[in-house]
């Protein structure tokens, strides 16, 4: 499922995340670290892959397509069990 976001939206949440929330969604999706930090907008292709994010420009950072909504709705379950 597609999903649009704003770019400081999605840096945000992963802003928010408990310690160790991106190395736990890493292991959960079977995933290199660097791979998670890139759907949250990172940009370290050498040490992670690409997840299907898709950045048109515009304000608050632009908006993101997200091709596939499952790492960012995990990360909202983490915040949810944390508040």
């Amino acid at each position: 499922m597609e999903r649009k976001i704003t770019f400081n939206e999605l840096r945000k949440i992963k802003d928010s995340l408990p310690e160790g929330a991106i190395h736990q969604l890493a292991d959960e999706f079977h995933l290199e670290v660097e791979t998670v930090r890139n759907y949250f907008g990172g940009a370290n292709y050498d040490r992670g892959r690409s997840v299907g994010i898709h950045v048109e420009p515009g304000p608050n950072g632009g908006i993101v397509l997200l091709d596939d909504t499952q790492i960012l709705e995990r990360a909202e379950q983490l915040l949810k069990d944390v508040n």
